[in-house]
């Protein structure tokens, strides 16, 4: 990618938003439909509605039914897929570059002019208590769930899923009302990159969307988590650890700085968590940890399997390397974290799926879109002394922390677990 690649933007009048990044070395186009209809917006009695919406949208729209619609995604050679975030739903997918009208023109009707065939509910109940049941038995996918809503409350830190429950009882009302209501123009964006007409993209857009009513989107109420340590019981012989602390947002100035410092902590083998916790003292089977960004927060999550007679040992031994990292890092951590991260740019440059997922990420947490070159500058700008800056301002601290297996761990001594609310 140049210096000149451009980038385009188009705000309808309904607020819908089009980004668009020509890959003309592709012969695939992919695109990235995100409605606001997350499951932030769901009622506290039917959690999981958010989910099974998006199940049941995808049973037929506009002229299709359930089995044309499939057919038709097949005829056009579509790669698609479709999933629910806290903030959104989104649906996706990559295709020749020929097939990109038609694409859109199928989840225009998705978004638009669902069918909601109420013979096909229970199925889509099914499908998405299978997830939830899934979801039970991934224990690592558990402690992220439950780490995330100790550090953000609620609803920020819903689970996507729902619960059991909520998802048996949720009619077909319920799933109508929520896409009258959500299922909206305005905070909607639509990304595409690959190989496209810009003229042309635009003008297939405002035909397939431009007279898409607006509707206001409801305010949110936050209830902080009522404690900062949970243990789920699990009769097992190993014990899942997940640690999180508080982090900038993506939006924020410092998120590179907090990305580079995460990075040496975990990013490859050769990374402090590896070699501390798995390598010298072989604590632990899997550990690692991550960067996490809402619009208008962050955490880092870190994750740690292990042996239940070596749990405790573990937590310490993570607490501690949280604690060391707030001391700085080295030139040569940062040498290799650097070539990893470029790799990874190097690597968006070969997937227009990739890179249609970034630039709609880019535009909800920034109101902009970073090029591939301006990452690259940013990365290379990031130093050590501009990472060690960042540490001695933000040290890791607040920790919350959850536990997976028979037995509850304690917090090491003179850690203090973050306050509540």
């Amino acid at each position: 990618m140049t210096e000149n690649q451009p980038i385009y933007v188009e705000r309808f009048e309904n607020d819908l938003v089009l980004l668009a990044e020509p890959m003309d070395w592709l012969e695939s186009a992919a695109f990235a439909l995100l409605v606001p209809a997350g499951c932030n917006y769901e009622s506290p009695d039917a959690l999981g509605l958010a989910n099974l919406t998006c199940e049941m949208v995808q049973r037929g729209c506009g002229p299709r039914d359930s089995r044309q619609f499939i057919s038709d995604l097949e005829l056009l050679g579509a790669d698609a897929s479709a999933s629910v975030s806290n903030a959104h739903t989104s649906f996706g997918g990559a295709v020749p570059a020929e097939s990109l009208e038609g694409a859109l023109s199928i989840y225009a009707d998705v978004v638009r002019r669902p069918h909601l065939p109420e013979d096909q509910l229970e199925d889509a109940r099914l499908g998405c208590l299978q997830e939830i049941h899934a979801l039970e038995d991934d224990l690592p996918q558990r402690v992220f769930e439950q780490l995330r809503q100790l550090r953000y409350g609620d609803p920020f830190g819903r689970s996507t899923c729902g619960q059991r429950p909520s998802v048996q009882r949720i009619g077909l009302a319920a799933i109508q009302e929520f896409v009258t209501q959500m299922y909206r123009p305005n905070g909607a964006i639509l990304s595409v990159a690959g190989k496209l007409d810009w003229p042309r993209l635009r003008q297939h857009v405002a035909r397939l969307f431009a007279d898409w009513q607006p509707r206001r989107l409801p305010a949110l109420v936050e209830t902080p988590a009522e404690t900062a340590c949970r243990h789920v019981p699990v009769d097992s012989s190993q014990t899942h650890i997940g640690i999180g602390f508080p982090s900038v947002p993506y939006s924020h100035p410092d998120y590179f700085q907090a990305r580079g410092a995460v990075g040496v902590l975990s990013d490859g083998t050769s990374s402090r968590l590896f070699t501390q916790v798995r390598e010298v003292r072989g604590l632990a089977y899997a550990v690692y940890a991550a960067c996490h960004s809402l619009r208008d927060r962050g955490s880092v999550f870190c994750y740690a399997g292990t042996v239940n007679e070596r749990a405790q040992e573990t937590l310490e031994v993570l607490i501690a390397e949280f604690q060391n990292l707030a001391r700085g890092i080295q030139p040569d951590e940062l040498l290799r974290l650097k070539a990893k991260l470029k790799s990874g740019l190097v690597m968006q440059q070969e997937s227009s799926s990739s890179r249609s997922g970034s630039i709609a990420a880019d535009w909800y947490h920034l109101g902009r879109i970073y090029s591939l070159d301006e990452l690259g500058r940013i990365i290379d700008q990031v130093t050590c002394t501009s990472i060690n800056r960042y540490l001695a301002e933000h040290p890791p601290s607040d920790f919350v922390l959850v536990t997976l297996g028979p037995q509850a761990l304690e917090m090491p001594l003179g850690v203090s677990p973050a306050h509540p609310g």
